[in-house]
């Protein structure tokens, strides 16, 4: 087959791509860095309504994510490689000796390259009344789509066919969609395949624990429909019936290979397009199939993304001309099911003649571990329910004698001869990210030879670590380890001051109750910076983590209070937001967005009286701008007296929990958002935090509110409330993660303690709770273990450290303007304190007032600039 670049008049050859999955998309890339797509015509053919998305992730939906952030395409690729995609055209007829593909929309494209990456179907057990209204399958955005608005309208009750991987990831996905939920599943335990007895026992208790309702060796016999067709039920093997509205089938996928075998290509007796090595089709070379409709020439149909990427690669080395072979991949897999950690690797259930098990089972924790070792030490894989962080390193370690004997491997850390094995002892051909086949020796040369010093770094120059993404904490574990054995020091510390970093510092003011930061500067500052006074990093991180601390460890929790007020960023020196042309903010706090008419009559007043331009703000609240520094304290006088208090729009601390109006007035709520947003904006005022914090109550799952793009944002469920952390909407947004669901309210107040003062205790400097949680080690799942579950032992002194702050709440500016030697401090200039800035100065516009900024030349680049003569 000739895949050279085209020469004179001649077209260039086409590749056509059937399939645009995961496996397809990754087929794309993999032309594109072998520059393929310069030489040649590529068209792509997707039967789906959207291009390549996580299917691997697509219980998330679930959890909150759009379908947009499902998404695995950039369309900036696409259209930069030009690639034609056809979204909703798929190829309906191949004739092989014309090499001509046909869409659906009669399109026909004539290839040189034909390459197959039709994936799987979902298979729907042959039983009566399979296809009633009510019946899914659980395999696309759009079934997930389908699903969710029948759960939500006609629904109270699921079933799911299937104990598998999707089969628990559907029935979680029902759970908290608000029904509840049964697993069915024909063989004696869940989760058969990559599990073995003691796997699937201890899997069992854990899920019934969390509410489901699991049925193992039974199979469905019939699905009961009622009059209008409607489910109403199954028949069981067992000769029992179980009551339900809705069914999703999960009992396993089959090989989509119908176009194959309709133009005549080979396909294996139980389904799948047979290829070889090089992932061609039997006779015929001009076609390729990839991912999981292909019969690889080990005889195998495989189901997991990591080989189909595999594959995918392989196939675009073929068709440069490149060596390449795929001959059969690791079927490892780590996954998160319904919170629960299952991982499974090697010969998981001991198929190796003459191999020894080494079992650890706690039925009471949920955990269980197995290793398969053969009879010579060396590991040939294993099982880990209920604690999967080795997963990583035990991987790596398959098909070689560990270093250390088995039994200390599968014990918890601090139990009895337990011995905790570090990346470092693996060796270099360890292959560390199984999706994209990096070991562990490219990554040390990432970090060595390319100058890598960051993961970020180290995944963009080797994809290690963006595909399913489990191999993240050993890539981290990996390239500080490199590095340190280079040579180059890992400096965590704070700053120049300090060698602890800013959680260190948090201990230590707090266990020693330390309440000022000279003290704390004189006896753990670094030796050169004692006795000085320290940096413009240091001074309002620790003064933060003071005032977090104020009423535990001593000290005031007013930030303007003697050292206090040298330490704090320059907006809280005037308790105000400092504007572009020297003048400043007024911004009163207005709990949940409510506000009575007399309260609006009085801010309406301030704003006349003293000529301020008013905006009402996206967090719900009305802001006040152009008032001169001496006006500050007469301005928030009046708040003060109507009533009002600090928004603390200035600190480093909660801003605003906005809420729909949820229940009280909307015919779709369902829970009362506004009450709730307000007794969290007051329970959580004035609280200082490592940076700023922002939350949102929903009434309903329609998101008024846009909690899921919040510090911390809460959407009310028929059930309660569910809690999702971790949300930025700012310049780089991120979505929220579902911490907890259907919390009552005084469940839901306490975990939202125990978050919060963790993320204070534990964030960096300036650090919000979306890179906090990404930074983390064990990112969600390690916060929920602490918060929820209580791992660490701490939650009872979070709760204690926040119930101090909430005992000890006093408004800044009502303490302020009580205080004749505090109001001094608010002057233009300290010489001459009855005269205003000259600088500051507005013009109208739109019968508003805008800043007055003279224009300056520089050149002849004209900026706007700020005289800053006064001294302040």
């Amino acid at each position: 087959m000739s895949t050279t670049a085209p020469v004179g008049d001649r077209p260039r050859p086409t590749i056509v791509l059937v399939g645009h999955g995961m496996v397809g998309q990754r087929f794309l890339e993999a032309l594109a860095e072998r520059g393929l797509t310069a030489t040649h015509r590529v068209v792509v053919l997707c039967e789906e309504p959207r291009p390549a998305y996580d299917r691997v992730a697509l219980t998330s939906y679930f959890s909150g994510k759009s379908p947009e952030e499902l998404s695995m395409t950039d369309m900036e690729f696409i259209a930069e490689h030009g690639i034609e995609l056809y979204i909703g055209d798929p190829a309906e007829t191949v004739d092989r000796e014309a090499r001509r593909v046909t869409a659906r929309s009669g399109l026909a494209v004539d290839y040189d390259v034909l390459v197959l990456a039709t994936g799987s179907y979902p298979f729907v057990p042959p039983v009566p009344n399979k296809d009633a209204t009510g019946c899914f399958v659980y395999r696309t955005i759009e079934d997930l789509l389908a699903i969710e608005e029948y759960a939500n309208s006609k629904a109270t009750t699921g079933a799911v066919v299937g104990g598998g991987l999707l089969g628990l990831e559907a029935a979680g996905a029902l759970k908290g969609l608000g029904l509840d939920a049964h697993i069915v599943e024909f063989a004696p335990r869940l989760m058969p395949v990559q599990v073995d007895e003691g796997g699937g026992a201890a899997l069992l208790r854990t899920i019934e624990d969390m509410g489901l309702s699991v049925h193992t060796g039974v199979g469905t016999q019939e699905i009961v429909t009622d009059e209008s067709g409607a489910v109403t039920g199954m028949k069981l093997s067992d000769g029992s019936e179980l009551a339900t509205d809705l069914v999703v089938f999960s009992a396993g996928v089959r090989p989509r290979d119908q176009l194959a075998r309709d133009c005549g290509l080979v396909v294996g007796e139980r389904g799948g397009i047979t290829v070889d090595e090089q992932c061609r089709t039997v006779g015929d070379p001009h076609v390729f199939a990839i991912g999981e409709c292909a019969l690889a020439s080990d005889g195998r149909v495989y189901g997991l993304v990591a080989p189909g990427y595999e594959q995918a690669e392989t196939a675009a080395a073929t068709i440069a001309q490149d060596e390449a072979e795929f001959t059969g991949a690791d079927l490892s897999t780590k996954l998160k099911l319904l919170g629960v950690d299952v991982a499974s690797f090697g010969d998981a259930h001991g198929t190796t003649e003459d191999c020894l098990d080494v079992v650890y089972s706690d039925a009471r924790s949920g955990l269980y571990k197995k290793l398969v070792i053969g009879r010579d030490g060396t590991l040939l894989g294993g099982i880990l329910i209920g604690d999967a962080d080795a997963y990583g390193t035990l991987r790596a370690f398959t098909g070689s004698v560990p270093p250390v004997a088995p039994e200390s491997l599968v014990l918890p850390a601090g139990a009895g001869d337990a011995v905790q094995l570090g990346p470092s002892a693996l060796p270099d051909e360890a292959i560390i990210c199984s999706c994209h086949n990096v070991t562990k020796g490219s990554i040390r040369g990432a970090v060595t030879e390319h100058s890598c010093a960051t993961v970020p770094e180290v995944k963009k120059c080797t994809k290690a670590g963006t595909g399913c993404g489990s191999c993240v904490k050993v890539l981290g574990q990996l390239v500080t380890a490199e590095l340190e054995a280079n040579g180059v020091t890992v400096d965590k510390g704070l700053c120049g001051c300090f060698a602890q970093t800013r959680e260190e510092l948090y201990e230590i003011v707090l266990a020693l109750r330390v309440n000022t930061y000279q003290d704390l500067l004189d006896r753990y500052g670094r030796e050169g910076a004692r006795g000085g006074d320290g940096c413009e990093v240091c001074k309002p991180a620790v003064a933060s983590i003071i005032a977090s601390l104020a009423p535990t460890i001593g000290a005031s929790g007013y930030v303007l209070d003697g050292e206090q007020a040298a330490l704090q960023d320059s907006n809280d020196h005037f308790l105000a937001n400092l504007q572009k042309n020297g003048s400043y903010s007024v911004v009163p706090r207005i709990p949940g967005g409510e506000i009575t008419p007399e309260g609006l009559i009085v801010i309406g007043e301030i704003a006349r009286d003293f000529g301020l331009y008013t905006k009402i703000t996206g967090g719900q609240r009305i802001d006040m701008f152009g008032a001169r520094v001496e006006q500050l304290p007469l301005i928030w006088a009046r708040l003060v007296d109507a009533g009002f208090e600090s928004g603390h729009a200035y600190g480093k601390s909660l801003r605003t929990v906005k809420s729909c109006v949820g229940q009280t007035w909307c015919r779709y709520g369902v829970q009362d958002s506004v009450r709730m947003a307000i007794d969290l904006e007051l329970r959580y005022r004035g609280l200082r935090s490592p940076h700023k914090l922002k939350s949102a109550v929903s009434g309903c799952a329609r998101e008024c509110a846009e909690a899921q793009s919040k510090d911390f944002g809460i959407i009310a469920t028929s059930n309660g409330w569910n809690l999702y952390v971790g949300g930025n909407g700012g310049a780089t947004p991120r979505h929220a993660d579902l911490l907890a669901q259907d919390l009552t309210d005084a469940q839901l107040i306490r975990l939202i303690d125990r978050f919060l003062m963790f993320y204070i205790r534990t964030a960096d400097r300036l650090e919000r709770t979306s890179t906090w949680l990404e930074r983390i080690p064990g990112g969600l799942d390690h916060v929920r273990d602490v918060v929820v579950e209580d791992s660490l032992g701490i939650c009872e002194e979070l709760e204690s450290l926040m119930a101090a702050h909430v005992a000890h709440y006093a408004d800044e500016w009502a303490t302020t303007i009580n205080d004749p030697e505090k109001l001094a401090r608010f002057v233009s200039f300290v010489n001459a304190p009855d005269t205003p800035d000259p600088v500051v100065g507005f013009v109208p516009e739109r019968e508003q007032i805008k800043p007055d900024l003279p224009l300056l030349t520089i050149g002849t680049r004209p900026m706007e600039a700020l005289e800053g003569s006064a001294q302040r």
